[in-house]
């Protein structure tokens, strides 16, 4: 005997999905609730990925589940997090949630610009105007809006694949979605990259097909310029100890973007992909005060941070992070060479900077690492303790060292 789901919301938890409460959802009556965005696959199969939005209610601002396939799922949530960064307009009303339908062989990442579009079509970002979106496309860095991928075979195998579709049956035949007023569904490509030499793969034998569309940035979407541009990067050092030979400096790059001031939760806007829960909550806790600290520096960016080395233990990074996010907003004085900084706060609210473990073999580090041009911040705390000789060492290379107790006066 099987059971039949009496309601939609039964139906579908059958599916694994979820029935939107549409009378909870934001009100924006033009924007979908769902979207599909498809991708040839290497192995000639077609992935569709499903992008659907619900009232968040204090969950997180994008989820994936994927049954048997943790990591890809995670990585999808980062690709649709750090593609979010160049957008102008925040908006952490609704959830969305992402699936696929099948699951791409083990590095293929040519998914990622079609996971991309579903998210900004299911939010009303993007509006493709074809019934059927097929996407190709990656990036290592999403958070500029770069856009990549030699798709031309894979343009060319689902060119052949649509063409196959379209000779074989009528749309209702094959089960392909119908336009309106049951004229056959529209067919939209986009393709990352500038392409490559293998152009004659593309051409077409039937007419009907449409053309690709190129873009090596998501601003090219909407025909605007490279959104790169509007971003400010900023990187600071700090000294990783583990005693022994595998002390070094990490790095930790800030990059931000403006926004429409949004009014939300300020935590909301800042991504730090790599990082376990915990981190990413100190991480965005340390930034959100220090940034209180500064009176106008809430509410006015996106945020994306990456670490050199994302995998370490302790909160000396933080004065580093901080560092970096002033500079790439534009409230710090910029190094002739690198900031290189070790401290914390437990009130950066207050721009109050404390000091923190490993004295001696931190700066025995930075006095091995650093040269002309360097800026070294250290905690007040620290000054009396500094090695003998220590800041003149450092003068003598041709960098300079402080020790403060607060951001903003130095």
């Amino acid at each position: 005997m099987t059971h039949q789901p009496s309601t939609p919301a039964d139906a579908a938890k059958a599916n694994h999905t979820f029935a939107p409460d549409v009378a909870q959802m934001s009100a924006r009556p033009s924007v979908p609730v769902s979207a599909d965005c498809r991708c040839m696959l290497a192995d000639g199969r077609v992935l569709t990925i499903t992008a659907s939005r619900r009232p968040r209610a204090n969950r997180a601002d994008v989820k994936c589940a994927l049954h048997g396939a943790p990591a890809l799922a995670e990585r999808v949530q980062e690709v649709v997090r750090l593609a979010r960064h160049t957008e102008a307009r925040f908006d952490s009303r609704d959830q969305v949630v992402l699936s696929m339908d099948l699951l791409p062989a083990a590095g293929e990442r040519g998914w990622e610009l079609a996971a991309v579009l579903a998210d900004r079509m299911v939010r009303g970002e993007y509006r493709s105007g074809a019934n059927e979106l097929y996407a190709q496309g990656w990036s290592d860095a999403w958070h500029l809006g770069r856009v990549s991928g030699r798709s031309s075979l894979a343009i060319a195998s689902l060119r052949r694949h649509l063409a196959a579709q379209a000779v074989a049956a009528p749309a209702a035949a094959t089960g392909s979605p119908t336009a309106a007023a049951g004229e056959p569904a529209s067919i939209g490509i986009i393709a990352g990259g500038d392409g490559d030499s293998d152009g004659a793969a593309e051409t077409d034998a039937i007419a009907a097909l449409p053309a690709v569309l190129r873009i090596d940035h998501l601003g090219a979407l909407s025909g605007h310029s490279d959104p790169a541009s509007a971003v400010s990067t900023a990187r600071a050092w700090f000294p990783l100890h583990s005693g022994g030979v595998n002390d070094a400096l990490g790095w930790v790059d800030v990059s931000v973007y403006p926004i429409v001031a949004s009014g939300g939760d300020e935590e909301d806007t800042i991504a730090a992909p790599g990082l376990d829960a915990s981190s990413q909550l100190a991480l965005r806790q340390a930034l959100v005060g220090a940034r209180h600290f500064d009176g106008r520096g809430l509410g006015r960016w996106r945020t994306v941070v990456r670490f050199g080395q994302p995998r370490f233990e302790g909160n000396s990074y933080q004065l580093a992070l901080v560092m970096a996010d002033r500079l790439a907003r534009g409230r710090e004085f910029v190094p002739r060479g690198r900031l290189i900084a070790s401290g914390c706060s437990s009130a950066w609210h207050a721009g109050r900077v404390e000091t923190v473990e490993g004295l001696e073999a931190k700066t025995a580090l930075i006095l091995r690492q650093v040269v002309e041009g360097d800026r070294v911040l250290l905690p007040k705390e620290w000054q009396a303790g500094l090695p003998a000789g220590f800041a003149a060492a450092v003068k003598g290379r041709g960098a300079s060292v402080a020790c403060i107790e607060r951001i903003g006066v130095i």
